[in-house]
């Protein structure tokens, strides 16, 4: 029901339930199987999150293979339901009532980049496999009641199996570039390896959004202008 939608992404759609069997309330991720890559990103996600355990990971509850009562293919995955949203949701409120809501301050937003940053050290070096996430943007971190960030959508998540010096990699997917326009590392851009540093450039995006309330696509960004230059044009005003 378009009652309990709470969020659309590329490759489906998340609604709010409630399980019978405990009354637990949870977001549920329903694939769109028309739109190109859903399957795979399916895969991708349960491959992903199968035995990652963080408490600044969102954690699945259960996934769901099957038919539908048209007798359609139906995929989904069952999160723990954050009560608080996403980031960005916070970040650029669009209803009523968020907008009624507090804004965060600089304490919140400080240790929901500290939460990001040790959910990223997880994966990059603390799981038997270094892992990528591909899509770190605002829309994918979501908060608590604590408004404590955990990490989520792990569609495009990339098992890095090889390495070379401190940084992990994998041959990037002749498919399309990974991520998100305005937080996609240059080098994807360029057919470059698909890599932990990759995840650094869009945390470091993330940071800078957070800290300026800009989007890395808002519209005064042009020609030369971009976060970066903002930061170090506001780092010189006393």
């Amino acid at each position: 029901s378009n009652n309990n939608l709470i969020g659309k992404g590329r490759y489906g759609s998340v609604y709010k339930g409630i399980l019978n069997s405990d009354k637990q309330t949870v977001a549920v991720k329903v694939l769109n199987l028309q739109e190109s890559g859903a399957n795979k990103s399916f895969l991708a996600e349960c491959e992903a999150l199968r035995n990652l355990r963080h408490r600044n990971l969102v954690k699945v509850i259960t996934s769901c293979s099957s038919i539908d009562f048209k007798g359609n293919d139906f995929k989904a995955l069952v999160f723990e339901f954050m009560q608080n949203e996403s980031l960005e949701s916070w970040l650029y409120p669009s209803s009523l009532e968020q907008n009624d809501t507090e804004n965060l301050n600089l304490t919140q937003r400080l240790n929901i980049a500290i939460d990001v940053a040790l959910a990223l050290e997880y994966l990059h070096h603390h799981y038997d496999i270094p892992i990528a996430h591909c899509d770190l943007k605002p829309g994918n971190v979501l908060l608590d009641n604590n408004l404590s960030a955990r990490v989520g959508d792990f569609g495009l998540a990339k098992f890095l199996i090889a390495t070379t010096g401190d940084s992990n990699y994998a041959r990037s997917s002749s498919i399309g570039v990974r991520g998100t326009v305005g937080y996609i590392a240059p080098e994807y851009g360029m057919g470059g390896d698909i890599s932990t540093q990759g995840d650094l450039y869009s945390y470091g995006i993330l940071l800078l959004e957070m800290f300026t309330g800009k989007r890395p696509t808002n519209y005064m960004f042009t020609n030369n202008f971009n976060l970066h230059v903002m930061l170090r044009w506001l780092s010189h005003i006393e």
